[in-house]
């Protein structure tokens, strides 16, 4: 068992759950390695500006403003006391080990203790028309107004459902950029009957009840009960409207020159899977996740989920999960005492409980449209990397009898291409399932595989840890006996 002082617990994220995980730890005498994909802390939601800019908190995170500071703050207290990775990729996990990639530079990091608060992206369902130039998922568009402060286009339209719909709608009417209508495909009534969960977090409701009537008092039209029937546009000018059909059955047409998709989040596993942990298939959520107890430990010794990468329940929920997750490191360790933490850990139970009934109400609230999936039209592209489009993965069900999500890939390139179905997954497993007349779960799910994301084809080891990327000095941790390992990469 390693001691206090030479314990090495990495932790993948810098969001909600990465920063209390680092907290948790470095009150317990720990010194932590944070790695960070993203050039500054904040994860997605928190996500920063660059330096240099200079929008309010109130405008660039509107009801979001007061935790994001919170945040921010702790983790800028936390600087001197870990060691931070940002702009590196973790495209890799082996044996008690990460593979790190900062530019292109390449190094093998040790660890005893493994915290994976690697968060979501967003769930898409295809609509003809979502190949489109002008065509971004709602976190997308949501970055580009953190991060390059600008909006997506001229006249946007919000489609999907769920609460980040309706966030990154309010944050780009506070920006003054023009939300010419918000989309839902969820009903007034599947509200209703998901208000006893919601209530559960009366506070997080109230903040989805103002960013409602920040956009009324904006004029931005809103419906309800919507089904999405294509995003019209061409190759040469890009998106250039939306059609949908209404609750009421009539059809409706909004001009538009940009459109952001997403229906609530998904889990970003690939890391997790990579380390070797089981899965099982969540049929309330219809997808599949990694297995965890309720303090955050996986299948796998000493490795552990915190956050939306585990379990999608919000920011909040994930602050609680990072510091169960670095609470059950440390005391698997036998770096603090079980019953000194007791009580911490029981608070955190009964709050992360609460957050997870919530997060039922949500998906009840906002469900995930699967039957649309079975009505795409045959040209309607499902893998925009791949371009491989519905009919061709009915074809493929039909003539080759593949009905499993892995065997479905060989035979049709599905995600295959450079986001290894972050994008079309999901709604390619629905559209197999509805083809094959099977369960979803039966489909299974898309296998990781490393690199998670691309790497440069002038990755090379790095000689001193990523000092040379980083342009400075190694961190503490790197510099330790054992502590980095350099390997040479072959291409």
């Amino acid at each position: 068992m390693a001691a206090r002082a030479e314990l090495k617990v990495v932790v993948i994220g810098a969001g909600p759950a990465g920063v209390r995980a680092a907290q948790t730890l470095v009150a317990a005498g720990l010194r932590p390695v944070v790695v960070d994909e993203g050039r500054r802390d904040g994860g997605q939601i928190y996500r920063r500006q660059p330096e240099g800019f200079k929008r309010s908190y109130e405008t660039l995170y509107g009801t979001e403003a007061e935790r994001a500071a919170s945040l921010h703050r702790d983790f800028d207290a936390l600087r001197s006391q870990i060691d931070y990775l940002p702009d590196t990729l973790v495209w890799n996990v082996g044996p008690k080990s990460v593979h790190l990639a900062s530019g292109a530079r390449y190094h093998e990091l040790a660890f005893d203790a493994l915290i994976v608060c690697s968060g979501a992206t967003d769930r898409l369902m295809p609509v003809p028309g979502w190949h489109l130039a002008g065509a971004y998922s709602l976190g997308g568009a949501q970055v580009a107004l953190k991060s390059q402060g600008c909006a997506i286009g001229a006249r946007t339209v919000m489609m999907g459902t769920g609460p980040l719909l309706y966030l990154v709608a309010a944050q780009y009417v506070k920006a003054g950029a023009t939300v010419s209508a918000v989309l839902d495909t969820s009903t007034l009534g599947q509200r209703l009957r998901a208000l006893p969960d919601l209530l559960q977090v009366p506070a997080t409701l109230h903040k989805g009840m103002a960013l409602v009537r920040t956009l009324r008092r904006a004029g931005v039209p809103m419906h309800r009960g919507v089904t999405p029937l294509a995003i019209e546009g061409s190759p040469e000018h890009g998106v250039t409207a939306v059609r949908v059909k209404l609750a009421n059955g009539g059809e409706a047409r909004v001009a538009c020159d940009a459109v952001a998709l997403g229906y609530h989040l998904r889990s970003e596993t690939q890391i997790a899977d990579l380390a070797g942990c089981a899965f099982r298939f969540d049929r309330a959520a219809r997808q599949w996740l990694p297995e965890v107890d309720q303090d955050g430990r996986s299948s796998v010794a000493g490795v552990y989920l915190a956050g939306d990468g585990a379990r999608v329940r919000g920011a909040d929920a994930a602050e609680r999960a990072g510091r169960l997750a670095a609470l059950a490191a440390l005391q698997d360790a036998g770096a603090v005492s079980p019953n000194g933490a007791l009580a911490e850990v029981a608070t955190l139970r009964v709050e992360l409980a609460r957050f997870t009934r919530f997060a039922q109400g949500l998906r009840q609230a906002f469900p995930w449209p699967a039957h649309f999936a079975a009505t795409l039209p045959d040209d309607t592209v499902v893998c925009r990397c791949e371009a491989v489009t519905a009919g061709e993965l009915r074809r493929v069900v039909r003539e080759t009898g593949a009905t499993e999500a892995n065997r479905a890939k060989a035979f049709s390139r599905v995600g295959m291409g450079r986001c290894q179905g972050r994008f079309c997954a999901h709604a390619g497993a629905e559209v197999i399932a509805a083809e094959a007349r099977v369960p979803l779960e039966a489909v299974g799910r898309l296998r990781g595989q490393a690199p998670v994301k691309p790497l440069t084809m002038t990755l090379s080891a790095a000689v001193n840890g990523i000092d040379e990327a980083q342009g400075g000095a190694a961190p503490a941790a790197q510099t330790q006996p054992g502590a980095c390992r350099t390997k040479e990469f072959s291409e």
